[in-house]
C-alpha cells in the first residue's frame, strides 16, 4: 500500500511539475501525536504556496479518492502546514490542493488525475 501511495506521489508531482508549479518539499510532517502530514508543498509562479493532498483509488467507488479527504484529514493537513509556516519569516499566499488518482497504477490504461485547485479551506479550522 506504501509504494502505491508513493507511485501516486509521484505521479502527482510529475503532473504539477508540468503545469509549471515547483516543488518546495515533499512529506512535511508536524510534530506530536494527532499530527498531520502534506504530501507535496509546491509553489505557483507567483508565489503561492499550494499544500498538496495526494489521494489514489483503484476505482471510484464510494465517492472515489477525492471523498477520501474527510474533515479530521483536513485538519492535520491544515495543523502540518500551520507548522511549516510557522519557520517563515513571511507566510505568502497560500492554498490547499488534492491531487486524485483513479485506476490501477500500472495498469495498461493510465489512471485519471484530476487536480482540485482550492480543495479546502484552512479557515474552517480556525
Amino acid at each position: 500500500m506504501k509504494a502505491q501511495g508513493d507511485a501516486a506521489e509521484a505521479l502527482a508531482l510529475q503532473y504539477l511539475l508540468g503545469h509549471g508549479l515547483r516543488l518546495v518539499r515533499r512529506n512535511v510532517r508536524s510534530p506530536g501525536r494527532g499530527g498531520g502530514e502534506v504530501d507535496l508543498i509546491m509553489a505557483e509562479s507567483d508565489g503561492t504556496l499550494v499544500f498538496v493532498e495526494v489521494r489514489q483509488r483503484s476505482r471510484g467507488e464510494y465517492g472515489g479518492a477525492a471523498a477520501s479527504i474527510g474533515r479530521a484529514k483536513q485538519r492535520r493537513i491544515v495543523f502540518a502546514a500551520r507548522h511549516f509556516l510557522a519557520r517563515l519569516p513571511q507566510v505568502p499566499p497560500c492554498r490547499f490542493d488534492a491531487v486524485v488518482v483513479e485506476g490501477e497504477l500500472g495498469a495498461t490504461e493510465p489512471p485519471r488525475i484530476e487536480w482540485v485547485r482550492g480543495a479546502f479551506e484552512a479557515s474552517a479550522w480556525d
